[in-house]
Parts: structure tokens; C-alpha cells; sequence
């Protein structure tokens, strides 16, 4: 019997406080019986940077870690450093040409510093985490938060899987099965579920 356990934009309160909730959620879990290796974690945009610094968090505290790591359109770097923010920033449909979205606004972040790993996990260690998926549409603001933290995990010795969808926008995997690349995202995680 497994479990999976999803993070999305609910989840999206202030940095250190959201880690603090999916950390209780954990814990839950294993009080209730369930072994990490018997834990799936999965979350899309915000959610998606909370599943892999819970990761982090999980590894650097001795506990035991979940069995694998699915990332939508994560949301990894709060300091929007990557070339992503600029290159599509004309062409992303849902955070483009504007600086009033989440991602310039600070709310997330607080008075915490945006390159603490567990508010934005692309600037942690990745040594020993779990295997991970990440899935980015092409252009989305965010794509970089996607391809520098599989690169980084890669190097660490991870087992990532990366696909970036093409034409595709923020959190396209939402529209279920009314987008062919959605319904080929979600058989992409099905695959990556039963991989052993």
C-alpha cells in the first residue's frame, strides 16, 4: 500500500511556515504507520519546491526519505536568478509582462532570506535525495527553476528524470485531458510511478 502525498498553491502561505505544515504532514505519516520508501511526495508550482525542500529537510535531519519525488513547474529559485525569467518573460501566459505576480511580490518569502534551501530548494545539496521528476512547459517563466535544480541533482548522483513539454505554460498538466501534452504528462508520471 502506498501513499501520496501532494503539494500545491493551498500550500502557499509564508517560506518557513509552509515547510513547517508539509513537515507535520510527514511526520503524520510515518506516526501512522506508513515507511518513506511507501511515501510518494508530488506538488506542482509552489507545491512543487515545497516537495523538494522537504526532501532536504528529511535527509539533513536523519528521517527517513519518501520513495520518489514528483515536480510540476516548480517553483525552486525565489530569487527568479535563472535565464528563464527573462527569456520567456514576454511569452509566459500566466506570470509574463507583468511584476505584480507571486514571484516579484515577496509574500512567500517574508523576511526570510530567498536563498535559504528550504524556501528555495535550487540553492541546496541534493546529495542523497530521492529519484525525481520534474515536468516544465517551455514557456514558462519558471522553466529554469526546472532544468538548473535537475542539472544540479544530476551532478549529486541523483536519478532525475526532465521533460520540458514544448509550447507548454505554467502548471499545463492541470488541464488533465483536455491537452494532449497534459494527458502525456500524466502517462509520463505513471511510468515514473511503476519504474522500479
Amino acid at each position: 500500500k502506498m501513499i501520496l502525498l501532494h503539494f500545491g498553491e493551498e500550500e502557499l502561505n509564508a517560506g518557513t511556515q509552509s515547510v513547517d505544515s508539509i513537515i507535520e504532514a510527514y511526520r503524520w505519516l510515518l506516526y501512522s504507520g506508513f515507511t518513506g520508501d511507501r511515501i510518494i511526495l508530488a506538488g506542482d508550482s509552489a507545491g512543487g519546491g515545497l516537495v523538494l525542500a522537504l526532501a532536504m529537510y528529511l535527509r539533513d535531519q536523519g528521517m527517513p526519505l519518501p520513495q520518489k519525488l514528483i515536480m510540476m513547474s516548480p517553483w525552486t529559485d525565489l530569487t527568479a536568478s535563472g535565464p528563464s525569467y527573462q527569456e520567456n518573460y514576454e511569452k509566459d501566459p500566466l506570470f509574463g509582462n507583468t511584476r505584480e505576480s507571486m514571484i516579484y511580490n515577496g509574500e512567500y518569502v517574508g523576511k526570510e532570506n530567498p536563498k535559504l534551501p528550504y524556501i528555495s530548494p535550487l540553492f541546496g545539496d541534493f546529495t542523497g535525495l530521492p529519484p525525481m521528476l520534474f515536468q516544465a512547459g517551455s514557456l514558462e517563466m519558471l522553466l529554469s527553476d526546472s532544468v538548473v535544480a535537475a542539472e544540479k541533482a544530476k551532478k549529486a548522483g541523483c536519478d532525475v528524470t526532465l521533460t520540458v513539454y514544448p509550447e507548454m505554460f505554467h502548471v499545463f498538466q492541470l488541464s488533465m485531458d483536455k491537452l494532449a501534452e497534459s494527458r502525456e504528462a500524466w502517462e509520463e508520471i505513471r511510468r515514473f510511478l511503476r519504474k522500479e
